[in-house]
């Protein structure tokens, strides 16, 4: 090992000679592999202190070590990482990491409580603490935490937008239960878009990164949180250079308005944006090869009220020029509800600018997401998952309920296929083949005693408007 890390040394040492005259160190530096070390020594030693290890509990199937055929339910549990962004106790983690978790603890390490780490390279101490889920974020798998604890080390957010391809960062966690792991890489590209119609973009690099490093933090040579570590691409289950963080300047937005409110709300301008191409170019005479024009601009959206047009070509965003649709989209993801954004806009061979005011999307139903279980809410037959019409439940919707007796929809079972309308997340049932629903219990058992092909005739209240939705019973 000692001969192999000397060749190493004289490796690079030779490649620092061998360099051209552009790139070579200015007279009075030296570039000195004991010097780079202890660099990054420190910075663990700052970053280390601020991350922390996840640990959840569940209920669900078990697998493995079980017959076959059998179908046991237990308890579950999983591990993944966080990192402090705040010294009040609030933490950042993936949403993955706590979904569906009935418990969440959080392990503390002696330095994050302030204690010295001592001088055995064994690291012992510190504490498991409770931690509240205060929101989750599903579209970036984002979820923030909050313990009761205070005046706690934590790490700032950098500027992920000032990435370059290249740079070396830093991937900490508790990889496979592991924990106070650090791994070293380059960022591979600033931006990747993993799904063509989805926003959502990562930073992408060749750190190692395994399970249990979701939800710890990519930092920068300064010790800043540039990306949160979400997901690999991989054949064999491990890392294998291909890693992906949710952006920090995503990250800050997400975890400024869960801490606010609970929730994340994003925002449109009311337009649909496409591609500019050289057949468009060609056929309708735009005079630009590349940009973003504008397929729709909705009736009376933010858009259409400053005065924005179909086919109008939108040329740049907040200053930053606009070479297609994806690129406007995902620059337009991160803007803050009620902000505006300045457009350069192209219309029959004159520019001009724009305001456009940011309103909130409206999102498919999630409010009851958390509260439901497989066990106790499905109703298999009908393929939903619901919740009895309380106090409670009917104050998370957006409409006064037409009766106070019924069952909310929450969510849609997966993989079931019935014949007839289909149900949406925030319906709410009020009764089955004209007898009414009285709550969760009573749709179960009307259900059951619905013959196989037989019909069935829901009324019910979606978006505040009664109506009859019928299917056919499997």
């Amino acid at each position: 090992m000692r001969n192999l890390l000397l060749k190493t040394v004289l490796t690079l040492s030779l490649l620092l000679v061998l360099q051209p005259a552009t790139m070579t160190l200015a007279q009075d530096e030296e570039w000195n592999i004991s010097s780079f070390g202890k660099e990054i020594r420190d910075l663990t030693t700052t970053v280390n202190p601020a991350v922390v290890q996840i640990y959840t509990s569940s209920f669900g199937a078990l697998v493995g070590s079980v017959p076959q055929g059998a179908a046991l339910f237990g308890q579950q549990q999983a591990t993944g990482s966080g990192v402090i962004l705040d010294a009040s106790g609030y933490i950042v983690t993936n949403n993955h990491v706590v979904r569906g978790a009935k418990r969440v603890q959080v392990r503390l390490s002696a330095e994050t409580l302030g204690a010295s780490g001592g001088q055995s390279i064994l690291s012992g101490g510190g504490a498991m603490v409770g931690a509240q889920v205060i929101g989750v974020d599903v579209e970036t798998d984002l979820a923030v935490l909050k313990i009761d604890r205070a005046n706690l080390p934590f790490l700032k957010l950098g500027d992920s937008d000032a990435l370059h391809q290249g740079q070396l960062v830093f991937a900490f966690g508790s990889p496979m239960g592991l924990t106070n792991s650090v791994s070293m890489g380059v960022v591979s590209t600033v931006a990747r878009q993993l799904e063509r119609d989805n926003p959502m973009i990562y930073v992408q690099t060749d750190v190692a990164i395994n399970p249990g490093n979701s939800g710890g933090p990519l930092v920068n040579v300064h010790g800043e949180v540039v990306g949160i570590n979400t997901l690999i691409l991989s054949q064999s289950g491990g890392s294998e250079g291909l890693s992906f963080s949710a952006p920090s300047n995503i990250v800050q937005n997400v975890f400024n308005q869960i801490r606010a409110t609970g929730r994340v709300k994003r925002g449109i301008i009311g337009v649909n944006p496409q591609s500019v191409n050289p057949w468009l170019n060609k056929a309708l005479n735009l005079g630009y090869d590349w940009g973003v024009i504008l397929g729709d601009v909705f009736p009376n959206g933010p858009a259409h009220e400053a005065n924005l047009r179909v086919g109008d070509i939108v040329l740049s965003l907040d200053g930053k020029a606009m070479e297609n649709a994806r690129q406007f989209e995902v620059n337009l993801y991160n803007k803050v509800i009620g902000s505006k954004v300045s457009m350069e806009v192209a219309r029959d061979g004159k520019t001009f600018t724009a305001e456009v005011e940011v309103i909130e999307r409206a999102d498919p139903d999630y409010r009851f997401y958390d509260m439901i279980s497989t066990e106790r809410n499905l109703v298999d037959r009908i393929g939903i998952l619901a919740l009895d019409l309380d106090k409670d439940t009917s104050r998370m919707l957006p409409f006064k309920p037409r009766s106070a007796e019924g069952v909310i929809v929450a969510s849609l079972a997966a993989d079931v296929n019935l014949l007839g309308d289909h149900f949406a997340p925030g319906d709410v049932l009020y009764k089955l083949n004209g007898q009414p629903i009285k709550g969760l219990r009573s749709l179960k058992k009307m259900v059951r005693a619905i013959g196989f092909g037989e019909p069935a005739v829901f009324h019910l209240e979606r978006g505040g408007m009664l109506r009859y939705l019928v299917m056919e019973v499997e």
